[in-house]
């Protein structure tokens, strides 16, 4: 058995945006040599998700937007107790929750066993700041 770690480095500029990482973990892949087995990303961050879906600008102003009625960003320490410790980020919290922490993909024939749309994306809920994205591929 075979596996392979890559740890990638976000810096989102924006409190909250999709980044599209499926050439970086699709890079991983053909790293390892693994041509049968499993793909693990996962974002290292409690204020971060990581997710597949469609690459479709649309759909990622939708997530936002439902993402800001059900969590909605407030500073104040009245809607989010978290923000009691002197946090500002209640918000992304239960963002994150909301959209995931990891995805596990099927590596078959030595690439992402991806259906038709399928792309892997980071989403920050708390930006501005250095966060990591584990990457771990294991097989044969």
């Amino acid at each position: 058995m075979k596996s392979h770690t890559v740890h990638l480095t976000m810096n989102v500029p924006a409190r909250m945006d999709f980044v599209n990482i499926t050439k970086e973990v699709e890079k991983a892949v053909a790293d390892s040599g693994v041509r049968e087995g499993l793909c693990l990303v996962n974002a290292m961050h409690i204020t971060a998700s990581v997710f597949i879906n469609d690459d479709e600008a649309g759909l990622h102003a939708d997530y936002k937007r439902w993402l800001e009625w059900l969590a909605p960003y407030d500073p104040s320490p009245e809607r989010y107790h978290h923000n009691r410790t002197g946090e500002d980020n209640g918000d992304a919290h239960h963002k994150r929750q909301v959209m995931g922490r990891e995805v596990v993909m099927a590596v078959t024939k030595g690439k992402l066993d991806f259906g038709p749309w399928e792309q892997v994306f980071y989403g920050e809920f708390d930006g501005r700041r250095p966060k990591r994205i584990l990457v771990k591929v294991i097989g044969e």
